[in-house]
């Protein structure tokens, strides 16, 4: 779909252009509100997992499992990887995950990045760190780890690892169970818990369980499986968060603080298997948190954006989820926060849709989780 030339140095990065897609390349797609465009801005990634629009709304960081940071521009010029990334675990489902800008980025300049880290032996864990994006866009400095997830159990399975910012300036950080389940309820254990940071690592005093014994003080809620989204919802700004269940069962939910929102203990999944879930005593239970919206045949459900733009009127008060399994975008359409429409598009784009950005622009990016993924921009046609 792209004609690539060599451009000259740019900030000292050697760069890749594509020559802009003609009207014609633009890909259209039947759904219940219109024609959906999606044009390609870029491919050739590997695994793209993460990606944030820097000011201006020109550039992109976009993240790649096995270890890379880029600068992506709207043209198509990709840059070559950033120079300061920390080592990562690039096995399994591990390595580079997302990435998110500091709420005060304008000022600090500071880049967030969370990633699968190695431990002893054959075990790891997510960790988050941030540095400062040079004036040259072509390095991280002084990158500094500010969380890291313990004890490290995963053998390369549920990461989890979605970062967002709240309006009063919290970190917040999704960590899977490592695929290690009852340790999702302990308290003693950052698996499969979201947890709640000032930006610097530091933790709020006002946190759910800061002084209790045997739990950790950086957890927010606690009973997830394997968060793969979240995102800040714009119009009662609350944190909200979907997560995949096992053979069934993907949720997406409200994380409230101190609060259990089941797994393994509740849950509307079996095993891979076909086994039920050992640990499982039904759908609800008593003491838990029931889904806030729930799949009972799982999606695989990925990154997810809010649409609170004006570019495509009709899209207002939808969130966008990326699938996996489904190889679709989710749309549901809500009604405050409940879920009145479920609609699935670009299911003959035939990828895994890995994250979902709402770009300045009102137009929405998505990353396909692929050997040669692609960064690709998505609207309504005649609006």
């Amino acid at each position: 779909m792209f004609r690539h030339v060599l451009l000259p140095t740019l900030f000292g990065l050697t760069l890749v252009a594509t020559a802009p897609l003609s009207a014609a390349e633009v890909e259209r797609y039947d759904s219940e509100l219109g024609a959906v465009t999606v044009r390609e801005i870029a491919g050739g990634l590997e695994h793209p997992w993460g990606l944030a629009f820097l000011p201006g709304g020109e550039r992109m960081l976009v993240t790649e499992r096995p270890g890379r940071l880029r600068v992506v521009r709207l043209d198509g010029v990709l840059s070559e990887p950033l120079e300061g990334v920390p080592e990562v675990y690039a096995q399994g489902q591990g390595g580079l995950l997302d990435v998110h800008l500091s709420p005060d980025f304008a000022r600090d300049r500071l880049v967030y990045l969370s990633y699968a880290e190695a431990g002893e032996g054959s075990q790891s864990g997510t960790a988050v760190g941030r540095g400062r994006l040079s004036e040259d866009l072509a390095r991280l400095e002084d990158f500094e780890v500010i969380f890291r997830q313990a004890p490290k159990l995963s053998s390369g399975m549920h990461y989890g690892s979605r970062m967002d910012f709240d309006r009063e300036g919290h970190l917040f950080i999704a960590l899977g169970e490592n695929n290690q389940r009852p340790a999702a309820q302990d308290l003693d254990k950052h698996q499969g818990k979201v947890v709640r940071l000032y930006p610097d690592g530091q933790v709020p005093g006002d946190n759910p369980f800061v002084g209790q014994a045997d739990a950790r003080p950086e957890i927010w809620s606690y009973g997830h499986r394997n968060p793969q989204g979240v995102a800040l919802n714009p119009w009662s700004g609350r944190f909200w968060l979907n997560e995949h269940g096992p053979r069934g069962g993907d949720e997406v939910n409200i994380p409230q603080a101190g609060k259990n929102y089941g797994w393994p203990l509740a849950t509307h999944g079996i095993n891979y298997s076909m086994q039920p879930i050992p640990e499982a005593k039904g759908k609800t239970v008593k003491g838990t948190e029931a889904p806030h919206y729930v799949w009972e045949v799982s999606p695989g459900v990925s990154g997810m954006a809010f649409y609170d733009a004006n570019r495509f009127p009709t899209w207002q008060r939808s969130l966008f989820i990326g699938a996996l399994v489904d190889q679709s975008l989710i749309r549901l359409q809500l009604d405050g926060d409940r879920v009145v429409d479920d609609e699935r598009l670009l299911k003959d784009l035939g990828a895994r849709i890995r994250d979902v950005r709402l770009g300045p622009d009102g137009y929405l990016y998505l990353l396909t989780d692929a050997s040669k993924g692609r960064l690709l921009q998505v609207g309504l046609e005649d609006q």
